[in-house]
């Protein structure tokens, strides 16, 4: 589970629970996406990720290709996410998450 920019091919921080996730649902989560992928379920050279955009602190999922790390799919999208983020700043950095 890692998070990076939209198409990026260098590799991301791993994902760590916010404050108010708790940890063994969390592992639970992480133990849930590691056994989806072993399956091939989305095709070999295909990768579910989940992951905390850092900006707006959202979980995203995102269809990757692990070799090139390019996304083929991602929700929400990035242009919400950056939208998100937009508001949270004109709101003064307040959201209600």
């Amino acid at each position: 589970m890692q998070i990076d920019p939209l198409n990026s091919v260098l590799p991301a921080p791993a994902i760590t629970p916010a404050r108010n996730e708790d940890a063994a649902a969390f592992r639970r989560l992480v133990t849930a996406v590691r056994a989806l992928n072993r399956t091939d379920l989305y095709g070999q050279d295909r990768e579910l990720q989940f992951a905390r955009d850092e900006s707006t602190r959202m979980l995203v999922i995102r269809l990757v290709q692990p070799n090139t790390g390019e996304v083929i799919e991602q929700i929400p999208p990035e242009a919400v996410l950056r939208a998100f983020e937009e508001l949270q700043k004109m709101n003064g950095g307040q959201s209600k998450k």
